[in-house]
This record gives structure tokens, sequence and C-alpha cells, in this order.
């Protein structure tokens, strides 16, 4: 399956640059992954305005083979910007380990170590390789923190720190001798320099609006109960059947009723009013204002009422993966993804994450879908891999809840 040429950043010892990146595709039986460059050379740049005046120039690099590529020196400098999720801080590994073994530190370091690989693949760095090579640690990021937990995983953590401050800068220096910047043509530099002020500005207003609304927002709306007290009931269709639970958010992290990364769901919110009642071990009486639940739910005075942007409907979207993107409500998937991404968070479990990276088939698809782009190469058929992949994430999902 082809896919798509990715811009992406890498933070450098030189500071942070940006070059492409097209992820392994399969053309005429054999895999290919590259980067932009030629030869010995990994072409680098300060921004996207000098990446797209070099592409929208360039002749002669390892990428003009891409399926893709016809169509990259017509992106914009906003379409040649690299995202949030593709943006690789090389330097930064060293702070990183310092850090706890969480599902946030495991997944970032996870990133920048398979993007030093796949420049090490590509760009023949033996010595990255021989650096990667000498912690165990390293070959097990992919697993999430399982790994790195008791007296093993602990023991796996520190030698992997250990390798850090003792070789990363082999690592940076490997790369940095590769890296280059060729010259670009001035006048298609200045006009694509214009277009990324633009956007600067342009970003810098949309933040500064939607600054405002929220303060507008904060003035005028009067919240409801639940509102008040910042947990919301939810609601979740499934093959199973339709079932009610809680969650919110504690410090941005995902908290439901439930423990131990079961969730107690209920077929009626009456039940849930109930189980209210008695729910004194769980995860949600971290909360302050937990009490407040029992208080009203004890009176027979708690109206569950869901709001529609907290129904789940897993119902026909493996049939729809099955037919194609085209096929998939990008609003119903877009949801469903955010309770299994937040379920899997509160858990500490690493399977959602690692399933719908971009580098995976199911990935690819949900991406391609939740953030159209008519220059992106859309998934191939069949969808078999991306409809079993999906199956497992939901039964995994399902294996969570608690039914009562």
């Amino acid at each position: 399956m082809a896919q798509d040429i990715v811009p992406i950043e890498l933070g450098l010892t030189q500071g942070d640059v940006v070059t492409l990146w097209a992820p392994r595709w399969r053309e005429e039986g054999e895999e290919w992954e590259a980067f932009l460059g030629h030869e010995e050379d990994l072409y680098a740049f300060p921004d996207a305005a000098h990446l797209a005046a070099f592409v929208r120039g360039a002749e002669e690099h390892d990428l003009t083979d891409h399926p893709a590529w016809h169509v990259v020196p017509a992106l914009s400098v906003a379409e040649l910007s690299p995202d949030d999720n593709h943006q690789f801080d090389l330097v930064g590994v060293p702070e990183l380990v310092a850090e706890e073994p969480d599902t946030w530190v495991i997944g970032e370091l996870a990133d920048v170590v398979s993007i030093v690989r796949s420049l090490a693949d590509v760009c023949d760095l033996e010595k990255v390789h021989e650096v990667l090579d000498s912690a165990e640690g390293f070959a097990l990021l992919p697993q999430g923190t399982l790994p790195f937990t008791g007296r093993e995983g602990k023991a796996l953590w520190a030698q992997l720190g250990e390798v850090v401050s003792e070789k990363w800068d082999e690592v940076l220096d490997a790369i940095d001798e590769v890296v280059t910047t060729p010259e670009v043509d001035a006048a298609t530099l200045a006009t694509a320099q214009e277009e990324l002020a633009a956007l600067e500005e342009a970003t810098a207003a949309v933040a500064d609006e939607d600054d405002s609304d929220d303060e507008d927002d904060a003035d005028d709306a009067v919240p409801g109960f639940w509102g008040e007290v910042g947990i919301d009931p939810i609601k979740i269709l499934t093959s199973a059947g339709e079932y009610y639970t809680l969650r919110c958010y504690l410090d941005d992290q995902p908290l439901f009723l439930g423990r131990k990364g079961r969730i107690d769901v209920f077929g009626s919110p009456r039940a849930l009013s109930r189980f209210i009642v008695e729910a004194d071990d769980n995860d949600l009486t971290e909360v302050s204002t937990w009490q407040e639940l029992v208080v009203k739910a004890t009176g027979g005075d708690l109206e569950v009422e869901v709001d529609p942007d907290n129904v789940y409907v897993f119902t026909g979207l493996d049939e729809d993966i099955a037919d194609g993107p085209d096929a998939v409500d990008p609003t119903q998937l877009d949801l469903v993804v955010e309770l299994l991404e937040d379920a899997a968070e509160w858990a500490g479990d690493d399977s959602v994450k690692l399933a719908l990276n971009q580098s995976e088939s199911l990935g690819w698809l949900v991406s391609y879908v939740l953030k159209p782009d008519p220059t992106r190469l859309a998934p191939s058929a069949p969808y078999d891999a991306e409809v079993a992949a999906w199956r497992t994430l939901v039964a995994n999902f399902e294996d969570r809840l608690r039914v009562h």
C-alpha cells in the first residue's frame, strides 16, 4: 500500500529543521522507505517556507520515484508544515529518559526512537544502530509501559538511561553529519515566506478568537448540575447492548466509573443512579464533587442526562471500514476513537495508541477519514487488515466493560 509523503520536524543540535519522510510503502513486491535527500545527504530546512521553495523547483532527489511525489510540488506551505504528531525532539531525549516511564514518556520516546531507526536504516548510520542495540529497552518501547514495571522493568529503564547519558551524543552527531541544507531559488523562497507569514498571522488570529470565545462562553454559560460537578454521563452503543456510565477529566486525564481498568456500565440511567449511592470503591471518588452525586442519588433526585457529544455508537463501524474510508462517518468514528483512547489511557494500556499510529494500516485509514486532504493517497482495498485491527480494539474495549 503506497502511503503519503509526510512533512516532519526534527529537533537536532543545530535547532529544529523540517524535511519529508516517506513511511514504508510497497512497490512491485518490495518495501521501501525514504527521506528527502540525495545519495549520502539528508536534506533539511529551517522552516516550511524553505522546504516549499526547494520542492517547487527540485529535479533530482531520492523521493522523485515515490508514487505520491507528483502532488508534493503543488502543496502549500501550510500542507508542508509538520503537525504535532510528526515533531520529533531528538535533542530532548536525555531529559525525557530522566522522567518516570509513564504512558506519555514511553509514547514520546518510542516515536523518537522509531524515526531515528528509520533515519539509520535509510542513511546507513551503523553507529546509530549500535547505540540503539546496546540497551534492550529501546526495542521494548513499542510495548508501552508494561516492560518497564517492577524491579526488572526499573532495571531496563535505568540501563536505557545510562546508554542515553553516555552515547546519545553519538546518535546526534551521526545524524548531524548527513544533514545538509540545499540552496533554493530566491524568488520562489520569497513567495513561500509570504505564505508562511500569512499562515502564522491567520493561526494567531484564530488563537485570539478562540481565547475570546472561551471567555465569552465562560461568562454566558449557565451549567446544569452535571456541568457544575464536572462529571459527564456517557452512553455507549455496541453490538452487545446499550450502556450508561460516567467519565470526567482530572488534570486533563480521563477517569471512569470503575477501577483497575474495568468500567462499570449499566443498562439504564436508573440502574446507574442506584449504583452511585453505594459506589465507594471506584476511581471517581478522587473527584472532589463525587459526594454531591452521591447525595443527589441517595435522595432520588439525580437525573442522568447524556449530552449528544457523549454518545458513542460502535455499531456498524466495522462494516463501514470494510467498505472503505468513504463509507465511514467521520463524526461517529471521531467520537468512538475518543472513547477508545480515553479508556486505554485511564487503564494504562498503550494498545490503542499503537494500533492508531499512522504507520499502521488502521491508523492510516483513521487519519485519512478524520483529517481529509485531497492531496493524500487513499488507503488501498481490500481493508481486511484494517477491519481485523479495528475489531480487536473494540473487543478489547468491550472486555473492559463490567456490566451490572
